[in-house]
């Protein structure tokens, strides 16, 4: 009996050794293999981090602009679409367009049209956005103290960096309009100016950008004593009375007529004196068309003169679909009437004007101004910025034989001196609202 089950064990033995060895032999394959042990913390403490880190890197971070501006705008907009201005209904006649269906759709189709399009809202929204981030810091940042030169250089390089300044394609829309007190517009320094902003100074900034030629046009005026601050809210409220009465199919004289009556409500105190805000007469806002800032049509700031043929041609026009407009309203303590008064900076090609030239350095000179700035204005900065030299003579030929226009100062000459402010805003007429392209939340 013993013996039968001691051979039972021995036989179970057997056969449970052998089971043994057959398990050991079946080996798994490596990447099959499983490991009947944990991980070590340690392991996974290290996967954890490296994921972490990978998640860190493709962290974007947002793009911030510098003082001075240097950033282009288009590192803030990486879509390419640009912020949409303030936009105004059509009223009376034109209301219907807000809602209209069709010109929905024809505002659609417009969205659609190439860069280069002159109806491309984009390239103009991307000029204002470039404007409102110069002008922020150019605000903040221009002080007495400064020359003149310092001040159009700090505009105008922040431009270049913020537009990506590219030949014909993008850049400077016109010279960094920089005039002070009594002149009104069209001064900018030439090479070897030397004045130095005044705390008393009144100053009007009217800069512009461009791109693929579609130019924006916004100014604003400045002051450091209170004197002239209801001389600065009398234009300001004009320019705010010009954009609120622009629209399709409303005649010019009646946007002038009305800017002329809330300019002329105000009056300023100078030294006891009570002095009314007058509009300047021959001055006025403008259509833009491609590359060229006066596109043709005329924006008046007063109401026609019942005799001035001229003056009531113009106030017959219409603004029109499609068309952009640059709102500007300058007003004066003075005559409010200005002249030609100083040395010339700013200057333009005559689009297709055309004469004979016999003098090489004219000829030069025109390439390059074709070249460089097409029928965009220029100033002499910019022709001493890009090499030219000793261009004067054929600059002055240029001028006298019709191709290229020169706007030299423009001054209220008024007895005893005066002030003068300039406010203003681009606009774009789109089918189915008014679009105030430049506003900020400066002004």
């Amino acid at each position: 009996m013993r013996r039968r089950r001691r051979r039972a064990k021995t036989a179970l033995r057997e056969t449970l050794g052998l089971q043994t060895r057959r398990r050991a032999s079946l080996r798994l394959p490596p990447l099959l293999a499983i490991s009947s042990r944990p991980p070590k913390l340690t392991s996974l403490c290290r996967l954890a981090e490296k994921k972490k880190k990978k998640s860190k890197g493709k962290k974007k971070t947002k793009a911030v602009q510098t003082e001075p501006p240097t950033v282009p705008v288009s590192r803030f907009f990486k879509s390419n679409a640009y912020p949409v201005g303030e936009t105004h209904p059509y009223l009376n006649d034109n209301a219907y367009r807000t809602t209209s269906e069709e010109m929905r759709h024809k505002e659609r189709l417009l969205l659609d049209e190439p860069s280069d399009s002159a109806f491309n809202y984009n390239s103009i929204r991307r000029a204002a956005e470039v404007h409102r981030q110069v002008r922020k810091y150019a605000r903040s940042n221009i002080k007495p103290g400064m020359t003149m030169t310092e001040i159009a250089e700090m505009i105008e390089n922040g431009t270049r960096a913020l537009v990506e300044e590219n030949g014909m394609q993008a850049g400077i829309g016109f010279p960094t309009g920089l005039s002070r007190n009594e002149c009104a517009a069209h001064y900018t320094p030439n090479a070897g100016d030397t004045i130095v902003l005044q705390a008393e100074d009144v100053l009007k900034v009217d800069f512009g950008v461009h791109v693929n030629g579609r130019i924006v046009d916004s100014a604003f005026t400045l002051n450091w004593e209170p004197t002239y601050d209801r001389l600065l809210e009398a234009v300001k409220d004009a320019t705010e009375t010009g954009v609120r009465e622009a629209g399709i199919d409303v005649r010019m004289g009646d946007i002038g007529r009305a800017i002329q009556e809330v300019m002329e409500s105000y009056e300023v105190e100078v030294n006891g004196e009570t002095k009314q805000v007058k509009s300047i007469r021959n001055l006025t806002g403008h259509s833009i068309a491609p590359y060229i800032i006066h596109g043709g049509k005329s924006v008046p700031i007063c109401a026609p003169k019942g005799d001035d043929r001229e003056e009531n041609d113009e106030a017959d026009q219409k603004m029109e679909e499609g068309e952009y407009f640059a709102i500007e309203t300058f007003g004066s303590t003075g005559n409010g009437y200005v002249e030609h008064q100083g040395a010339c900076s700013h200057y333009a090609r005559i689009p297709e004007a055309r004469a004979p030239l016999t003098s090489i350095s004219s000829k030069k000179l025109l390439g390059v101004i074709e070249r460089e700035f097409g029928t965009l204005p220029w100033c002499r900065r910019y022709l001493d910025r890009i090499g030219q030299k000793d261009y004067l003579r054929g600059l002055n030929d240029l001028v006298n034989k019709g191709i290229v226009q020169d706007y030299p100062p423009l001054v209220d000459m008024a007895k005893g001196g005066c002030q003068t402010a300039q406010f203003e805003h681009t606009i774009i007429l789109r089918p189915t609202c008014k679009e105030v392209v430049t506003r900020g939340d400066d002004y």
